[in-house]
């Protein structure tokens, strides 16, 4: 028997397939581990997806944390459907994660940084791979939606694109410097205050200027949105790709709506849905939408708890408040307030 073992709290155990049975349940246990320093079990991981198990950037949330909190740990290998998760002593510091793929470098550092806030000393994190996914917060959607948002609560955190990855090729990179969670706030956030600007950004990496795609977006999307403004920017990196967003700032609150480029798709149709996204939003009275939603529950059950109006409740978000409450004393609440209006509750 490893000694490490001894005198251990009581392993929680988790069932990957409940809920959405998605990474995110992974990623929350890892996190809420360390914080709490409960060992955890998780079986039937990502059984609700095509591949199954462990992938590639899920192998790298769990490498990463067990680094971070110098773990023991069974189960960390390519497809593996359990893990057995032990950590021990967390360590702020300097970090470097290579993912070798196209995985996502944000999903990662979310797994990362409730942990390394609680620390006493900063902590500076280069992660590598993908930036800009499908499925996860874009490089833009983390500095400029994300990160501010939590500036309300206390949490200040250094944010940087050193170079964009899509995929397949990756070879994207990340820089973060995580600054320790000093003075502790609530959030108050029922209401995203008046209209200031909505700014649309495109660029593209490594495709052919002839095709005109960011132009072609930005076109699209001023005859669709009142825009205040619009603008190609430049990406580094040697992968290739398109990115177009739409930033809306209220009075209150930011709120960032992202598109990726598509192969079989035209500029016409990526730059319509997103502008669908933002007319719902804008129409709706919400302060944030159903993707921040989900990523501020567990900074606000480990400050001071806090409200905020929600756009849609999905189920990736009631299965993520029902990982927090197995791990810490707290209840979230939603309340379905009427159509794309929720209000959620954070008690502590």
């Amino acid at each position: 028997m490893n000694t490490v073992l001894t005198n251990m709290p009581t392993t929680i155990q988790i069932d990957g397939s409940q809920g959405e049975g998605g990474g995110q349940i992974l990623r929350t246990a890892l996190a809420l581990s360390m914080i709490t320093g409960q060992p955890f079990e998780l079986i039937n991981i990502r059984a609700g997806r095509k591949k199954p198990g462990l992938m590639r950037q899920h192998l790298v949330c769990v490498q990463a944390s067990q680094q971070i909190s110098q773990a023991y740990v069974e189960g960390a290998e390519l497809h593996s459907q359990r893990l057995y998760f032990v950590p021990q002593h967390v360590q702020s510091g300097k970090y470097q994660f290579q993912i070798g793929s196209a995985g996502s470098t944000t999903l990662v550092l979310q797994t990362l940084l409730p942990v390394l806030l609680l620390q006493n000393e900063a902590t500076e994190l280069t992660i590598s791979g993908g930036t800009h996914n499908p499925l996860a917060p874009t490089a833009e959607f983390i500095e400029q939606c994300f990160l501010p948002a939590l500036t309300k609560i206390g949490i200040n955190v250094d944010f940087k694109l050193n170079k964009a990855g899509f995929f397949p090729i990756g070879a994207g990179e990340i820089q973060i410097t995580v600054q320790p969670w000093q003075h502790r706030n609530s959030l108050n956030l029922l209401n995203r205050g008046a209209l200031q600007c909505n700014e649309a950004f495109a660029a593209i990496l490594n495709l052919s200027e002839e095709a005109q795609i960011a132009q072609r977006e930005l076109t699209t999307l001023s005859k669709k949105l009142n825009l205040s403004s619009q603008q190609q920017f430049h990406l580094n990196g040697i992968s290739q790709g398109n990115t177009v967003y739409v930033k809306v700032t209220h009075q209150y609150h930011t709120q960032v709506f992202t598109a990726l480029g598509e192969m079989r798709k035209s500029a016409e149709q990526i730059a319509n849905h997103l502008a669908e996204q933002v007319k719902q939003y804008t129409e709706s009275n919400a302060a944030v939408d159903e993707y921040l939603a989900d990523q501020l529950l567990l900074p606000l059950a480990l400050g001071q708890g806090g409200e905020f109006t929600a756009q849609c409740i999905s189920e990736h978000t009631r299965t993520q408040a029902a990982m927090i409450e197995k791990f810490i004393d707290c209840e979230i609440e939603f309340i379905e307030l009427g159509t794309n209006h929720f209000h959620v509750k954070v008690k502590v």
